[in-house]
């Protein structure tokens, strides 16, 4: 049912992506007057297809998934000799430069104006995201040399609201590839004046690489999400926990006299403690107690773990971040733009090195975060396609030839000289192309495999 559920929701997020994609250059296309022959999704052999609409357009659905196509009305494809004036004058190369790019960039700016309308929609609808506030910040992290030691709720990095822990890690991100420190705005208790205390401290993001940034990167400057304390819920009848006299509702204060953080810190602890005894200080309603629990051990995949059997709540602090539909708007659109000019950023970085190649994913990955976001919920799973139609339409305006980008730089090209590419160049041109998109897919898969047998 997992891997039903996985394949279904990648073919309908690529089948989203690419039908926006191709029906930017259909619509387009007819506006500027130009005959559609064909609006494909999936390449290679047709396997159904039906004609209507006003040119008898063939709307077919081909073998292949990974992609699609318009086919219009083109001299350098068709023979257009014995067509009458009337159709000629709607053939592709005959149009004015200007509406040639304005076909070829319709695809791209379709895909990125559906990651804006889909933001829009989650923005005005409400996203329910974690709060911004801090767990306990390790000694001797940046964070904490900063002046940060946790609970503290973080309210604005850099004059720029934060509401939600998501926020708060793109924008960390953002500035760590910038290389510019973040000044943020937080709030804590006061307990000299029992209230709110508001405060600013500057965090320097110089000591990332931008290696760091593949990963836990806010883990490596000391920050985390602030978990609820370690009481616990439901103890299963029987276990571990039943016999060790452990109730609902009791909290861990510590354990082999280490204070207990939160409820994570308790379950990492007793995860990694198959069969060890653990001494337990809980406090129940006034008292505080001294019990012992020897966790159980059990297999998870290829590891060892312990286990008490007990509920522990783990679930952060939550809001939901809402807005007017006009700012959801503003905001879907400035998402959409921050997300695109870090992909190039981060396309840019691999290029000379300074991230890994491994970054680079190809459909099996898409197809895994597809089920996984599918499984948790609708709001995941429509961020995911707004975030892959965007990668869509960035890798769609690189310049490479065979891609929406190189027919720009053709034809900008030609804006600027006044004459179009030589047909030699194009054809030398569209090999090369040919041979950089294969050379990335290989390498995507292979990063995809290597993911899944690691």
């Amino acid at each position: 049912m997992s891997f039903l559920q996985t394949l279904i929701a990648f073919i309908v997020a690529l089948g989203v992506l690419i039908v926006v994609h191709e029906l930017g250059h259909y619509w387009v296309a007819r506006w500027c007057g130009v005959k559609v022959l064909r609006f494909s999704v999936g390449m290679g052999r047709v396997v159904w297809s039906r004609r209507f609409g006003p040119d008898k357009t063939e709307w077919a659905i081909s073998a292949l998934p990974f992609g699609g196509y318009v086919k219009m009305l083109d001299a350098r494809e068709q023979d257009v000799g014995n067509l009458p004036p009337e159709d000629l004058e709607r053939e592709f190369t005959r149009q004015n430069v200007w509406k040639r790019i304005a076909i070829v960039a319709a695809g791209p700016i379709a895909n990125f104006l559906l990651a804006i309308a889909v933001f829009a929609g989650l923005y005005s609808n409400g996203i329910p995201e974690p709060t911004p506030r801090l767990r306990a910040v390790p000694e001797q992290s940046v964070a904490y040399q900063s002046g940060l030691r946790g609970g503290e709720l973080i309210t604005a990095i850099n004059g720029e609201e934060v509401p939600s822990w998501s926020d708060l890690r793109w924008k960390l991100m953002q500035l760590a590839v910038d290389g510019v420190p973040a000044r943020i705005d937080v709030t804590k208790a006061n307990p000299a004046a029992q209230g709110q205390l508001i405060d600013t401290v500057r965090l320097p993001l110089d000591s990332l690489q931008a290696s760091d940034l593949e990963g836990d990167f806010l883990g490596k400057l000391g920050l985390d999400l602030a978990r609820p304390p370690a009481e616990l819920g439901k103890v299963v009848e029987g276990g571990p926990a039943e016999r060790a006299g452990l109730k609902a509702g009791d909290r861990i204060l510590a354990v082999d006299g280490r204070p207990m953080l939160d409820g994570l810190a308790f379950v990492t602890l007793v995860r990694g403690s198959p069969g060890k005894r653990l001494e337990l200080s809980v406090r129940r309603g006034e008292d505080t107690l001294a019990l012992a629990v020897t966790p159980e051990a059990t297999t998870s995949g290829k590891q060892e773990i312990g286990r008490i059997k007990v509920e522990v709540a783990l679930a952060p602090e939550m809001t939901t971040v809402r807005s007017s539909l006009p700012t959801a708007i503003a905001k879907g659109a400035r998402k959409t733009w921050d997300t695109s000019v870090l992909s190039l950023q981060m396309i840019g970085k691999m290029i000379v090195g300074d991230i890994s190649w491994k970054n680079i994913t190809g459909p099996i990955t898409i197809a895994d975060y597809a089920g996984q976001t599918a499984r948790i919920g609708l709001i995941s799973y429509l961020s995911f396609i707004a975030f892959i139609s965007i990668s869509l339409g960035v890798m769609n305006l690189l310049p490479i030839p065979v891609l929406d980008g190189g027919l720009l730089l053709y034809y900008s090209l030609e804006v600027l000289t006044g004459r179009a590419i030589p047909e030699r160049v194009g054809e030398i041109a569209q090999r090369a192309g040919v041979g950089i998109l294969m050379t990335l897919m290989a390498v995507a898969v292979f990063n995809d495999i290597m993911r899944l047998m690691s």
